[in-house]
C-alpha cells in the first residue's frame, strides 16, 4: 500500500513539474511575441522649446514650470533680463499610455492654453521611429478693445498642430523633425499671413547618464520678408535629478507656447538678443 501511495505521489509531482514547464514555456513564448522597446528618444516632453515625442504614461501627473528672463541685451539695466521674466505653469496628465492632456497659463500676453498629445508609434529594438502628434489652443487675454476696437472674442485665439517624428540612432544621439501648422486669428503684423507652415528640427546628445545637450530650431516657411520676427533657435542642457528633469536653456524666443515661439521669436542671436531660461519638470 505504501509503495502504491509513493508511486501516485511521484506521478503527481512529475505531472506538476511538467505542467509548470508547459506554463513557463507558454509565458516565455508570449513574452517573446511582445515587441521590445528601446529607451525613449527624449527624457522630457520638450527638447528645449520644441515638443518631443514623449507622452505621459497613464495616470502620471506632471507639473511644468517654464521661466524665461528678459533679453540679455539689456545688460545691467534689467540685471541681464532678470527684471522682465515670463513664467508659464502647466499641468499635464496621462489619460492613457497614448493620450495626454495639458492646461497652462503663461504670463507673457496672459495666455491660457489647452493641449492634447497623442502617441501613435514607438521605436522598437528592431528599428522604426517614434511618432506623436500635438495640438494646442491658446487664448491671449491681454488683447483689449482699446488696442483693437473692432476685435472680436475669437481674435484672441491661436492654434498649433504638429506631427512629431523622432528616432534614437545611438545610445547618445536622438533626432526629431516636426512639421507644424500655426493659425493666428489676429496677427501682430498686418502683412503677415494668418496661417503659417513651420518645420521644427531638434536633437539630444547624451553626455553622461544624467546630462544631455539639447538643441531645436524651427524654419517658418510662411514668414513675410518685412517681418521683424525671426526663426527660433534654442540650445540647452538637461539635468536629470531623481523624480524630475531640470532644463537650462538659451533662446531667441521669450514665449514657450507654440504659437508664440514658432511665429513671434522676437530676439536675434547675431545681435545678442537672447533670453535665458529654464524648465522644471516634476512627476507625481
Amino acid at each position: 500500500m505504501k509503495s502504491i501511495i509513493g508511486i501516485l505521489i511521484s506521478l503527481i509531482v512529475v505531472q506538476g513539474y511538467s505542467q509548470d514547464d508547459d506554463l513557463l514555456n507558454s509565458l516565455e513564448a508570449e513574452i517573446m511575441e511582445e515587441p521590445e522597446y528601446i529607451i525613449p528618444a527624449f527624457k522630457a516632453m520638450k527638447i528645449g522649446n520644441l515638443q518631443s515625442t514623449k507622452v505621459a504614461k497613464k495616470k502620471d501627473l506632471y507639473m511644468y514650470v517654464s521661466h524665461r528672463f528678459g533679453t540679455l541685451q539689456d545688460g545691467v539695466s534689467t540685471f541681464f533680463g532678470l527684471d522682465n521674466a515670463n513664467t508659464k505653469i502647466q499641468m499635464i496628465y496621462g489619460l492613457s499610455n497614448h493620450i495626454q492632456l495639458g492646461l497652462s497659463r503663461e504670463s507673457l500676453r496672459r495666455t491660457y492654453a489647452g493641449s492634447l498629445k497623442l502617441k501613435h508609434l514607438e521605436q522598437g529594438s528592431d528599428g522604426g521611429v517614434n511618432i506623436s502628434s500635438y495640438f494646442t489652443v491658446n487664448i491671449n487675454t491681454l488683447l483689449s478693445k482699446q488696442q483693437y476696437p473692432l476685435m472680436k472674442h475669437w481674435d484672441r485665439y491661436s492654434y498649433t498642430s504638429q506631427l512629431l517624428v523622432s528616432k534614437r540612432f545611438t545610445k547618445k544621439l536622438s533626432l526629431e523633425i516636426a512639421p507644424s501648422y500655426v493659425r493666428q486669428n489676429l496677427v501682430l503684423e498686418p502683412f503677415q499671413s494668418h496661417e503659417q507652415i513651420v518645420v521644427g528640427l531638434g536633437g539630444r546628445y547624451k553626455i553622461s547618464n544624467r546630462v544631455s545637450l539639447n538643441m531645436d530650431y524651427a524654419i517658418n516657411l510662411s514668414r513675410a520678408e518685412e517681418s521683424v520676427y525671426n526663426d527660433p533657435f534654442t540650445i540647452g542642457v538637461d539635468l536629470e535629478t531623481g523624480g524630475h528633469v531640470f532644463q537650462l536653456l538659451f533662446s531667441n524666443a521669450q514665449s514657450s507656447n507654440e504659437p508664440g515661439f514658432l511665429s513671434n521669436a522676437e530676439g536675434s542671436w547675431t545681435e545678442g538678443d537672447v533670453f535665458f531660461g529654464f524648465n522644471i519638470v516634476r512627476t507625481f
